[in-house]
């Protein structure tokens, strides 16, 4: 190997714990390997050409220099070679972002291996701490009872990354956890390296982007890799490891219910896209089933070669044989396929059967499973008779993990969710009751209305109007799919900026409308509204009341059980009120809600809508659930998982396991043992409120400023993010008139690109100052440590804080001329004095002191975004000269986009 290395900002480098070492050194040679392949590649005075510009930012970082000496070496540069250094800087950040999940797998390892120190967090380590508490086996097994873990796969673009190139990061994975092996020859190990440089050099010859915006489809494709790849591999072994878990701390051999299950939005998310309709809502039911019973399928073939005993040799039950004369009578030409030599092999014979019918099944013939329990009731066929013949360790093991899956996925693989917009509800009833002024009514006399149609005393007449004829073809759409697929497959029905009962009333009139009644008349759907903005979480407890309080709706929710879903939009919230505000508005939201619906006997679940950023509710389960107000978990923990973050947890087995592992963790500390009663809670709620107020205010006189949104679509590259084919649904809703206009995601990559990330953190520093004026220092103090909710609040925008970097934010606000200014003082102020007021009221020193860790890995990165950053500051700046027309040049800033979200490991 070429002894040339190029130093990857990873973490170790100083002060690092021993256990990196392995780490280093995987960076080490990916690092070489990169270089390598960007001097044949490209040529090797473009790789002097990149040492150049990484030793000079370093050099920067280390002296504190100005960044204009930095910016003057990609002024103006040929686009060609401005493309190439970006993608030249976004393939080490995939390296080293690939090396630092593989060194996670790792660390797991680790762990498992030293038993007396379980990994934190993880099932080992959270019942070892409930057992300590005083929780008993009785009491815990009748919580697991109740669990219900269900992550929701979104279509939200800000994920960029080809299928194809998801497939060559695996490859570079399987090289580099082959290296944990130390049996390994050295010409194994130079092999490894061949096909790790084989799967970097054929990604560097493919485009990260499509030309195209992806389709629907794709997008399901997109989502379906990790459902039908990684997540399908590892859910039989995280059963298996929390069955293990139980029995090595509580020793009681239990076997687990299904409590783990997946949702999705792909298909089914028409808020804001046109794309999206009762076509993608049956194509993607279609799809997912043929995924599923394709998985199912190749596994019982495997089974088959597998479970060779012979009757010579071995007996089985009864009902296995029944079953194999049924099955030869209702697959007569399966039947006659299998060869005479496999005849004596019973097993083999079943599950050769077995797989004929699940391909009937695909086909939709008469003699396919019906519904999934019939091939579950196979399988347990099989279990009962290898457990009755001395088979425990002849196959079962593999029969179980089918089992898990098939419990698991079904036949429809993950519940397809519903989204739109109340406002198309209204037009759509509108159109049907001939009334153009309807949208405008008070809610009070829609509901009244409505109250006869979403019951069982009217239903609407046909319509010609499109909405009216699009939003009834949905509905027959779903019915359909619950006649087809079950009623697993479909999920909840979500309804975006709900602000009034008479938007849950609309959807229950409308699915009376296309047909959506079962045999006892009732709606079988779950309906959810959706309260996003701070003013919609604050009516949010009036609307629950009143559909509570309605007997017409009660009707409805007894036949769904009395469950009740609420969906809880960080995003928006975010996005109208700035964090702070949010985050309140979301915990007293949530204390609301549970206290309406204790009073009416009703079980309230809540759907969080997070995304991946802290500026949208991202941040680590553990910590987000035991912040969570007193008993709002309760067992069932459903969240939204979005864009690159699905990839970053996903897209690796072992991460995918771990990832898991920590959910239903999480969910069972949390319901088991939340926080305790405090009772300073109350003067703590006084304060937060105060601080929110003062916070909104000052974010919204912020963003709030007649000019803001100019200057923000100057500041940032926005209209870049606007152009990019990251997904089909559109970047903003209509015109682009206010903060209010451009969707949550874009406006938080946007930020997140040019460094400022204001979304994460303005305002908070002027609540903070006027908060210790007003209750004292010494409260917010004992907040921060007693309060855990305030701590993570705080945690998580020291993280945002600590990824700020205003020099070169400056850069690009500077694109914004006059306005430049006036605006960026502003910003530039409330970052020092937030700052200021975090590390003051945390006692820190420095940002991410808790997370050293973090804080080194974001520092050694720096530098190495900086190049990136400033190479898109130019490229806009001639991109917009030219009246956004160059197409080499939107291309280069798309790279750009992609690198410095690469070196961030965040985008919206």
């Amino acid at each position: 190997m070429d002894t040339r290395e190029i130093t990857i900002p990873t973490l170790g480098q100083r002060d690092v714990q021993a256990n990196d070492a392995a780490l280093r050194e995987d960076v080490r040679h990916l690092g070489a390997t990169v270089g390598e392949m960007l001097a044949e590649q490209v040529s090797e005075a473009f790789l002097t050409r990149v040492e150049t510009l990484r030793t000079a930012a370093i050099t920067r970082r280390q002296q504190g220099q100005s960044v204009e000496a930095l910016a003057g070496q990609v002024v103006d540069l040929p686009v060609e070679l401005a493309l190439d250094l970006t993608r030249a800087f976004s393939t080490y950040f995939q390296a080293v972002n690939i090396g630092e999940r593989v060194h996670r797998i790792r660390r797991r390892r680790e762990y498992q291996h030293a038993s007396e120190q379980p990994q934190p967090d993880g099932l080992l380590d959270v019942l070892r701490k409930l057992k300590a508490s005083g929780v008993s086996a009785d009491e815990l097994i009748g919580w697991i009872e109740r669990l219900n873990v269900e992550p929701v796969f979104t279509a939200h673009p800000t994920e960029a990354q080809r299928r194809a190139l998801l497939e060559k990061e695996q490859e570079i994975v399987r090289c580099l956890i082959n290296g944990f092996d130390a049996s390994r020859t050295p010409w194994e190990i130079r092999g490894d390296w061949e096909r790790l440089r084989m799967a970097l050099t054929a990604g560097w010859q493919t485009s990260e982007t499509a030309p195209v915006k992806p389709s629907v489809q794709d997008e399901f494709e997109h989502v379906g890799f990790y459902l039908g790849g990684p997540l399908y591999r590892v859910v039989p072994v995280f059963y298996e490891q929390f069955e293990d878990a139980l029995h090595e701390i509580y020793g009681v051999p239990y076997r687990l219910p299904t409590l783990l299950h997946f949702a999705s939005w792909v298909g089914g998310d028409m808020d804001g896209n046109p794309n999206v309709g009762a076509d993608t809502i049956r194509a993607t039911l279609r799809g997912q089933r043929e995924m599923i019973l394709d998985r199912y399928a190749s596994e019982v073939s495997a089974l088959a070669s597998l479970l060779s005993q012979t009757r010579s040799r071995t007996t089985v039950t009864a009902d296995l044989d029944a079953r194999i004369e049924r099955y030869q009578e209702l697959l007569p030409k399966a039947a006659a396929a299998i060869r005479p030599r496999h005849a004596d092999m019973p097993y083999r014979v079943l599950l050769t059967l077995m797989r004929a019918r699940i391909r009937a099944t695909q086909r939709d013939d008469s003699d396919g499973y019906p519904e999934v329990g019939e091939l579950e009731a196979d399988l347990q066929s099989i279990i009962e008779s290898l457990r009755a013949a001395k088979g425990e360790h002849a196959g079962l093991f593999a029969v179980r993990r089918l089992m898990w899956r098939v419990k698991t996925f079904g036949f429809h693989l993950a519940r397809l969710d519903v989204r739109q917009d109340s406002r198309i509800h209204a037009e759509a009833v509108g159109a049907l009751l001939a009334d153009p002024q309807w949208a405008t009514r008070a809610p009070e006399q829609q509901l009244d209305t409505l109250r006869a149609y979403a019951g069982r005393e009217k239903v609407f007449p046909a319509s010609n109007d499109v909405t009216a004829q699009r939003t009834r073809a949905v509905f027959v759409a779903l019915a359909d799919a619950q006649e087809t697929y079950g009623p697993k497959a479909t999920g909840l029905y979500i309804i975006s900026m709900a602000k009034s009962a008479a938007d849950v009333f609309a959807v229950l009139a409308l699915a009376r409308y296309g047909g959506l009644v079962d045999a006892r008349g009732n709606v079988p759907l779950d309906v959810a509204p959706l309260f996003e903005t701070v003013d919609d979480l604050k009516r949010g407890p009036e609307v629950l009341q009143t559909l509570l309080a309605d007997p017409v709706y009660r009707l409805h929710l007894a036949a769904r059980g009395n469950r009740q879903m609420v969906m809880l939009g960080y995003s928006d919230s975010g996005k109208d009120g700035g964090t702070v505000a949010s985050r309140w508005g979301l915990q007293r939201a949530q204390v609301e809600l549970l206290e309406i619906a204790r009073e009416h006997n009703v079980a309230l679940s809540f759907f969080h809508g997070r995304g991946g950023s802290a500026s949208r509710g991202g941040g680590r389960v553990m910590n987000a659930l035991m912040a969570s107000p007193r008993g709002s978990v309760a067992g069932r923990l459903r969240v939204t998982e979005q864009g690159e973050v699905i990839h970053r947890k996903y897209g690796i087995r072992a991460l995918a396991l771990r990832e898991i592992e920590q959910s239903v963790a999480a969910t069972l500390r949390a319901s088991l043992r939340p926080r305790i009663q405090e009772p300073r809670e109350a003067e703590w709620k006084a304060t937060m409120a105060a601080l929110s107020q003062t916070s909104r205010e000052a974010y919204r006189g912020f963003v709030g400023d007649e000019r803001f949104v100019e200057y923000f679509r100057l500041a940032t590259p926005i209209d870049v993010i606007e152009r990019m084919t990251l997904g089909s649904r559109p970047s903003r809703r209509g015109t682009m008139k206010g903060v209010e206009s451009l969707r949550a995601i874009p406006w938080v990559f946007a930020w997140t690109q040019c460094r400022a990330i204001i979304t994460g953190w303005y305002g908070l520093g002027s609540a903070l100052e006027r908060s210790a004026a007003e209750f004292g220092e010494s409260r917010l103090h004992e907040m921060v440590r007693d309060w855990a909710f305030f701590r993570t609040m705080l945690d998580d925008i020291d993280m945002v804080l600590a990824k700020c970097d205003l020099d070169v934010a400056l850069q690009y606000s500077r694109l914004a001329g006059e306005l430049h200014e006036p605006f960026f003082s502003r910003i530039r102020d409330e970052f020092e004095r937030t700052v200021h007021w975090v590390l003051r009221i945390k006692r820190s020193d420095r940002l991410l002191a808790a997370d050293p860790r973090l804080a080194e890995s974001i520092r050694l990165r720096n530098p190495y975004v900086d190049p990136i950053n400033l190479l898109q500051v130019d490229l806009l700046q001639r991109w917009r000269a030219g009246s956004s027309e160059d197409d080499e040049l939107l291309a280069a800033l798309v790279a750009t986009v992609n690198g410095i979200a690469q070196g961030l490991q965040n985008t919206g």
